[in-house]
């Protein structure tokens, strides 16, 4: 998932202004807002309710803590890294949890995520926040009271829809926020999440270890946390207006663009030359009343055939551009990788140490690799070098330390080897996905960034469902988990191979290049 920010005023949108608005509405100083509204309203929100004039801080304040404390809930699952083992506690085989019950999730994740995309756009966000609370309701229930091959599989065709109608959950923002605040609220929503997450592995280490609860109650601390969770969504506000299907018609405005990766927080800037896509509008630029009245948003409803055509359209300008093609092709690979190996690290730890055995540490390790990989991603924002020629070469180079990690996992059987390789294997990818974030959405359109994104993710699914089908399911292959994650760090280490020769070659040119730029210099005086 991805945030956006659009910041910034074309030279000389003051003095058009003047001349469209009523005798006297130009005069405002530096910090006078751009976005006008009638007395009482607040943009993007459907009815009267709102910021009063001067206050337009009461607009996005009680609509982003609604949302905090829905992505804080619904990320409090203390039972999440122990699933495996609860799996295992039901009567179901090693072969049927993780080659018949687990691939499930990878088809339906796959199957929804497109009309997901289209649904949450069309909805207008918040039916499908509040579909994601149910299916993530109705997905923990069934892991209280469900017995069963089939009814454990129908369980994860829930829970792909609750992994696929996430996009809502940040979509929703950037219809009821004024640009200048999508840093700021995004920054508060992501943290909401990850203080969730980090807080449900903790605690239910500590239940574990600790207190000696039981796996049930933790499904019951999970099932109360994200029903909370439901009951707050119910709360937000509703938004009249959605990018694609009900964006805003208005005055075509250019201006600087930036654009921030919801996972990771590192800021990229998109130039104001970008060209845009003929008919489409920017649900950020603001319509000016001719007649001097208040410069009120108009609606435009677009048809799905006139959405479906450019989208193609944006598509292939998108991907004319072999920086975009070479960064975007390492995001697929990685994160079908990425995802393979997190959906079924838990069954590698329980064939290296059986938890019914001993204790076992797995909520530790998930919040540990998750607070230092933050930490990762921090630093690497700060780093200044030059992405457009090194990039590939690191990408290479860190695919390889990838490989590496899953490999030690796979071949040394000591729990805590496989534990320190997770941490560093998850450390690494979101560093590397960060600086792919970064280098993909440098010259994207707010909609040309929801498109790739969305693209790159439906192929790293879709390559997922492939690698699923025909290495984990048992109508496969249906290998066993060691030799799954040895075909894991082959396919990372392919990767690795791939992209450092492209690296090689993409030095090899760039110098050639500066080689050939002092001879022709002469020529052009």
């Amino acid at each position: 998932m991805t945030y956006v920010t659009a910041r910034g005023r074309t030279p000389g949108w003051r003095r058009r202004r003047r001349e469209v608005t009523a005798e006297g509405e130009g005069t405002r100083g530096q910090g006078a807002a751009t976005r006008r509204s009638l007395p009482g309203s607040c943009p993007g929100l459907a009815g009267p309710r709102g910021a009063r004039p001067g206050a337009p801080g009461c607009c996005w304040a009680l609509p982003t803590a609604l949302l905090c404390a829905y992505g804080f809930f619904c990320s409090v699952r203390p039972s999440e890294p122990f699933l495996t083992r609860y799996l295992l506690g039901m009567n179901l085989s090693e072969t049927q949890v993780f080659n018949e019950i687990y691939p499930v999730w990878t088809y339906s994740y796959l199957a929804l995520l497109f009309p997901v995309f289209l649904a949450t756009d069309y909805l207008r966000y918040k039916p499908v926040v509040l579909l994601q609370g149910l299916s993530l309701i109705v997905t923990w229930f069934m892991l209280l009271y469900a017995r069963g091959l089939r009814a454990i599989q129908f369980l994860e065709f829930f829970y792909g829809m609750g992994t696929a109608t996430d996009i809502a959950y940040y979509s929703y923002l950037y219809s009821i926020v004024d640009i200048d605040l999508y840093q700021k609220v995004t920054s508060y929503c992501r943290s909401a999440t990850l203080v969730g997450y980090t807080v449900g592995s903790v605690s239910g280490q500590v239940l574990v270890s600790v207190a000696g609860w039981s796996l049930f109650s933790l499904n019951v601390i999970s099932l109360t946390s994200i029903s909370v969770a439901f009951g707050t969504a119910w709360f937000l506000p509703m938004p009249r207006k959605s990018l694609f299907f009900h964006h805003v018609s208005s005055q075509p405005f250019s201006r600087e663009m930036k654009v921030m990766d919801c996972k990771n927080g590192s800021a990229v800037q998109d130039q104001p030359s970008v060209q845009r896509t003929p008919g489409w509008e920017d649900e950020t630029k603001v319509p000016l009343n001719m007649e001097g009245s208040s410069a009120e948003k108009q609606e435009q409803k677009v048809d799905v055939v006139k959405v479906l055509k450019d989208l193609w359209r944006d598509f292939l300008q998108c991907y004319s551009s072999w920086t975009m093609l070479c960064w975007s092709v390492w995001w697929a690979l990685s994160t079908c990788g990425y995802f393979q190996v997190i959906n079924y690290v838990q069954g590698l730890w329980e064939m290296v140490l059986p938890s019914n055995s001993t204790e076992i540490y797995n909520g530790g390790v998930e919040a540990a690799s998750t607070l230092l990989g933050a930490v990762a991603v921090f630093v690497v924002g700060h780093i200044k070098t030059s992405w457009a020629m090194w990039g590939e070469v690191a990408l290479a180079l860190f695919s390889f330390l990838i490989a590496a990690a899953v490999y030690i996992m796979d071949t040394v059987h000591n729990i805590w080897v496989c534990y320190a390789s997770y941490v560093v294997f998850r450390i690494i990818y979101m560093l590397l996905i960060t600086i792919a974030t970064f280098q993909i959405a440098t010259n994207l359109s707010v909609e040309r960034y929801a498109l790739v994104f969305g693209v790159n993710t439906f192929i790293a699914l879709a390559l997922q469902t492939l690698l699923t089908l025909i290495v984990v399911d048992a109508s496969g292959l249906g290998l066993d988990i060691f030799t799954q994650f040895m075909i894991y760090a082959s396919y990372f280490a392919a990767i690795s191979l791939v992209f450092l020769g492209s690296g090689i070659y993409s030095i090899i040119r760039a110098y050639r290049r500066q080689e050939q730029m002092p001879s022709r210099s002469p020529e052009s005086h």
